[in-house]
């Protein structure tokens, strides 16, 4: 029979349960039954009028303490306007997510994941793991030294009924394991070895693969300084390198306990992110990523705040973003990578003709599972296929734009505008990789070829003839300067010179023959993360360009948790194109070595020239129309930002704007999609000219800071 503590203790959890909202259409139907609007909705919760059009489609809930009134004020309504004269029904259980027509295992070569960050294959976890139990917020006979209990919920996608509590938790000090939606796991282990079995075998974590031939998701375990210590850990790790590139030596306990458990490591070893996983049994991979707060696993640049959070918080910023791109697997360059192979894995499951039986075959559009040599112009200097065969030839130099108009070029009314304004560019090198063609196969060389705009690669050709005004950077170097002489050009800047009306005719080129839009599927799955997460912080695409403004002002405040998801998803994309071109790490490295990122076939240097070309040509494109709609030059350009003299103190006021009021097509338009532009900062002209006279670069510092090209390197 139930002690009075033990019932005392199941009343209290459910006491401690969140309140169930009835589904988003039934909510839309009650409030219009009650002939309010979602205005006036959004005033009486003291919220936004979009919050309440989120909830009502079910794209994101409210939190405490808005939950409590909205659900009250739900229940008041349902009793006055039930359903076809019935009460209304209570909010249903999640319904599964529909799983793919199963396939044969498609896995080939070693079980364990590869040994670079940015790798391919991990393993995953098997299937049909048990479901803890659910903790709750105060259990009885038993202290809670948690700093606080779950307070924040993340929208409820559809729940994959192997993994039912999301992608990941952030376990505490006192076990506590804070997963998404607001569940606290009771976590027992005191060891790595024994987190790492409950979380395969009992925590319900793991998200559910992002193509039909790919592999699930790790379940990734967020460690608080707490828990770090609790499980053996140090607290901080100490060294003269970075703190990121730090490792626990092999002789550390904890390293050891890994071993004799029979669990392993990646060649990353054990750092701020480790992997630890067991070789596959058949389709029996598993593996945990395992990511420790205090050993600066999140990026402050990446993720601003989030590692001072609390951990229901971290919780839910990692379970928005792991819904939204993928669950973590280490810096956000290496999961903007990793992004890449999931969503176009490299193999499938084919039926050899022959004896009928399944077997892996190469998923057509993706780059396979073998590294692939880039020719010897699309290398850096310390790469193998360069030191060995003795390339001395020219580099391809495809890279964004960091330029300053020369200030003798500035005219007198220029000198006399007051103020000079910044326009970024929303996430430039996502907006290129949009319908991009890259090469699927191996370069093959040709001499003298007919320029082709439909091809990739790389061509040699000499652009010094073309003279464009010095009041523009030319498109086809990175410091804006007239080229000189030959030189190695991507596909895009070519044709952008045929384009502009000049002859191209290349002396030589690297060609691929098999092509394809490789990045599309990452563009548009990160293009709908940018764009709904903006949305979610009040910056919708019905907005004026006025309200836009306004609300980009103030989008940081409306919700932190959200702000530092939409830094990460911007990080994920820059970081991402550079992981491509991953130059060799550590003061050991001796040139024409080969180093671990080689060994990725997503390690290639031509698909990220090609990304950067098309966005710096893109940039060219726009300051160009902007001379023929509005007369004005730019200032500067670094990377993705612009800034011009002005009138004003606004975009608005230098802007082309046709009479009707509607931006004028081919120059900047604002806007929150990608390749759309926002306001940067704003400072005086004088100071912009001083800095230019200085040789800086205004669009470095309009902000008021120091803009850095987070390219990933």
């Amino acid at each position: 029979m139930a002690s009075e503590e033990e019932l005392f203790a199941s009343v209290d959890a459910l006491l401690e349960e969140e309140p169930h909202l009835p589904p988003p259409a039934e909510r839309a139907r009650l409030r219009e039954a009650a002939g309010i609007t979602q205005a006036r909705l959004a005033t009486a919760l003291k919220t936004t009028t979009q919050s309440v059009k989120n909830w009502e489609n079910g794209r994101s809930e409210p939190k405490s303490p808005r939950l409590d009134a909205y659900q009250r004020l739900l229940n008041g309504w349902a009793a006055k306007y039930p359903a076809h004269g019935h009460a209304a029904p209570a909010a249903p259980a999640p319904a599964a997510a529909p799983q793919p027509a199963p396939v044969p295992d498609t896995f080939t070569g070693p079980a364990a994941p590869e040994p670079e960050p940015g790798g391919t294959a991990a393993p995953a976890q098997a299937s049909g793991a048990p479901t803890a139990p659910q903790r709750p917020a105060h259990p009885a006979g038993r202290p809670v030294t948690s700093r606080r209990p779950a307070a924040t919920k993340a929208a409820a996608p559809a729940t994959d009924p192997r993994f039912p509590h999301g992608p990941l938790a952030v376990l505490d000090g006192d076990g506590s394991a804070y997963a998404v939606g607001g569940t606290v796991l009771d976590c027992p282990a005191t060891t790595v070895p024994e987190l790492v079995e409950w979380t395969l075998k009992e925590s319900g974590l793991g998200a559910a693969k992002l193509h039909r031939y790919g592999k699930d998701s790790d379940p990734l375990i967020v460690l608080t300084a707490a828990a770090a210590v609790k499980l053996g850990l140090p607290e901080r790790l100490e060294g003269h390198e970075q703190r990121r590139s730090l490792r626990l030596p092999a002789d550390h306990p904890v390293v050891k306990q890994v071993a004799k458990a029979k669990w392993q490591l990646t060649q990353r070893g054990f750092g701020p992110w480790a992997r630890i996983y067991r070789t596959a049994q058949g389709r029996e991979r598993q593996c945990v990523q395992l990511a420790i707060l205090s050993w600066d696993a999140l990026d402050e640049r990446s993720w601003p705040g989030v590692s001072e959070m609390e951990p229901a918080d971290v919780a839910h910023v990692l379970g928005v973003y792991a819904s939204r791109v993928i669950t973590p697997r280490g810096s956000t360059a290496v999961s903007g990578l990793e992004l890449m192979t999931a969503l176009r894995p490299p193999t499938k499951a084919v039926q050899d003709p022959a004896t009928g039986n399944w077997v892996s075959g190469y998923n057509a559009g993706s780059l396979g599972t073998e590294p692939m040599d880039p020719a010897p112009p699309e290398a850096t200097a310390e790469h193998p296929v360069v030191v060995n065969s003795g390339w001395s030839g020219g580099f391809l130099n495809e890279e964004a734009y960091q330029w300053v108009r020369a200030v003798d070029t500035l005219s007198d009314e220029e000198c006399t505008l007051p103020f000079a304004v910044g326009l970024d560019l929303n996430t430039a090198f996502l907006a290129a990789a949009a319908r991009l063609v890259v090469g699927i196969s191996a370069p093959d060389h040709f001499h003298a070829p007919t320029f082709n705009p439909k091809i990739p690669g790389s061509w040699l050709a000499d652009l010094s003839h073309i003279e464009l005004d010095p009041r523009l950077p030319s498109p086809f170097t990175r410091d804006g300067s007239r080229p000189t002489g030959p030189a190695w050009y991507q596909t895009h800047t070519l044709a952008y010179a045929q384009e502009l009306g000049y002859n191209v005719a290349p002396i030589e080129a690297y060609l691929r023959r098999e092509t394809g839009a490789y990045l599309d599927p990452w563009h548009d799955r990160l293009k709908t993360a940018y764009v709904d997460t903006l949305a979610d912080l009040g910056v919708t695409k019905d907005l004026d360009d006025r309200a836009f403004l306004a609300a980009m002002e103030q989008y940081k405040q409306v919700d932190p948790a959200m702000a530092a998801v939409l830094a990460a998803i911007k990080a994920t994309v820059k970081g991402g194109v550079g992981k491509l071109r991953e130059r060799p790490q550590g003061k050991a490295y001796k040139e024409g070595e080969r180093w671990p990122a080689l060994e990725r076939p997503t390690w290639r240097p031509d698909i990220r020239a090609a990304v950067i070309s098309k966005a710096r040509v893109n940039m060219h494109r726009k300051l160009n129309n902007m001379v023929k709609l509005t007369g004005l030059f730019p200032l500067a350009v670094l990377s993705d930002c612009v800034v011009y003299p002005s009138p004003g103190d606004s975009p608005l006021d230098f802007l082309p704007y046709a009479a009707s009021g509607k931006p004028q097509p081919g120059g900047f338009r604002l806007g929150p999609t990608p390749g759309l532009a926002k306001l940067e900062g704003v400072q005086s002209m004088l100071w912009a000219v001083d800095l230019m006279e200085q040789g800086h670069n205004p669009a470095r510092h309009i902000k008021g800071g120091d803009a850095v090209l987070e390219d990933g390197e």
